[in-house]
């Protein structure tokens, strides 16, 4: 570890984590002239590159950097590989870890320690997954940043969790012992048919204001547990929810589910297969 990264690193732990996150996403909210929005977008997509001819058309400039950052994707952008019961990607980025579920419910990222109690939040439910599979992963600045499920079933549960908004990038997994677990989460839980049930759990990082997820009425998902009524019914693909700025997507599936994910680690677009013979 260098000077540079200690200090980086030291410095994360004394900043308002929370102050800087909610001051930034009232900015990112905040409509702006048309001539001022085309200018940071199109700045923003310079320095990221960003491939805006994937994002669905506008009328005109979008409103806010939230609305750009938040942007739909163009009618056919993205394709669902395989059967309609394999797994998929739910969300563009970088496959980050993907691994086994060991039988105490620990998990491995990048050689740190996690459990799925402390990512899912309900350890009775974390059950499920022992002997399962998970894959990680990280959405970057330039990346679409909707969410979709990876199966078809039906969620009923959502929990919203509190936590710290530490970055998720290469300082923070290193610095920051158990740093997926300490950030929000939002784990949506998936029930399939015939295939047990999935979690998907959106992390949070820092400036990622709030999440939004299909099903519930609110710019932010309040704290606690909520249980959809009705329940949501989903197909392979929906859209689940939304970061409004960052970060990571975790996803659990029970044992026996799925054949071994065997994507490799790299680039992954939403709609891409995990596993590429389906379900078993």
């Amino acid at each position: 570890m260098n000077v540079a990264t200690f200090a980086a690193a030291q410095l994360l732990r004394v900043l308002p984590r929370e102050r800087i996150t909610r001051a930034v996403g009232r900015l990112v909210d905040a409509e702006l002239p048309s001539a001022v929005s085309s200018a940071v977008v199109g700045l923003y997509a310079r320095a990221y590159r960003v491939d805006m001819e994937e994002a669905e058309p506008q009328p005109g400039a979008f409103p806010s950097f939230d609305a750009f950052f938040t942007r739909a994707l163009r009618t056919g952008a993205r394709q669902i590989e395989g059967a309609s019961n394999a797994f998929v990607s739910p969300a563009d980025g970088r496959v980050e870890a993907a691994g086994p579920v060991e039988p105490n419910g620990r998990v491995l990222v990048k050689g740190k320690p996690y459990t799925c109690a402390d990512l899912i939040g309900d350890a009775v439910d974390a059950k499920r997954y022992e002997g399962g599979q998970f894959a990680v992963v990280y959405l970057s600045p330039r990346d679409y940043h909707r969410v979709h499920s990876p199966v078809a079933g039906t969620v009923r549960t959502v929990r919203s969790l509190p936590g710290d908004y530490f970055p998720v990038n290469s300082i923070g997994e290193r610095h920051i012992p158990g740093l997926f677990s300490r950030n929000r989460r939002v784990a949506i839980v998936i029930d399939t048919e015939g295939h047990g049930r999935v979690t998907v759990v959106m992390v949070s990082a820092m400036i990622v204001g709030r999440v939004s997820v299909t099903g519930i009425d609110a710019r932010d998902v309040p704290m606690g547990t909520h249980t959809l009524s009705p329940a949501l019914s989903l197909q392979q693909g929906d859209e689940i929810g939304m970061f409004h700025l960052g970060s990571t997507a975790v996803v659990f599936v029970e044992p026996g589910a799925w054949p071994t994910f065997s994507r490799p680690l790299g680039p992954v677009k939403m709609g891409q297969q995990f596993c590429p013979d389906g379900a078993r």
